[in-house]
């Protein structure tokens, strides 16, 4: 058995919303749309996006458990990482746009690697990253 590709498949609020981030800020293709899912590639990298926008949850008078796998609330809690090559570069293409995860900045870190974080329209958080040691 081999183990060959991970994909992430992220839970958004809005696709429109969240297509155009992956596409428009981030520069990903939109291979495939359909209703609430869509499949984005940019060079090796393939990204799902799910929509999660059931807000049943909000007005339920029962007490059974919250089933549907697609609440609101689910959104915004995904995170994944992307190496890249370049990630100076790419930090400084995608700064103007004010998507920066506030609490960290791209920096060396002691795992050989150099990154820093965005967050997606829904607060997803995907990191960039680059290998610094072999």
């Amino acid at each position: 058995m081999n183990m060959l590709q991970a994909i992430p498949a992220m839970p958004v609020r809005e696709m429109e919303r969240s297509v155009g981030f992956y596409r428009d800020l981030l520069g990903f293709t939109v291979r495939h749309w359909e209703g609430g899912f869509a499949v984005l590639e940019c060079g090796g990298v393939e990204v799902h996006l799910w929509h999660s926008g059931d807000e049943s949850w909000r007005t339920r008078e029962d007490k059974r458990p919250i089933i549907s796998g697609a609440e609101s609330f689910i959104a915004g809690t995904a995170s994944f990482r992307i190496r890249v090559e370049g990630v100076d570069e790419l930090h400084s293409r995608l700064m103007p746009f004010g998507i920066m995860h506030p609490n960290t900045k791209l920096g060396d870190r002691p795992w050989g690697v150099r990154e820093f974080d965005v967050l997606d329209p829904d607060g997803n958080l995907i990191t960039f990253y680059e290998r610094r040691i072999s």
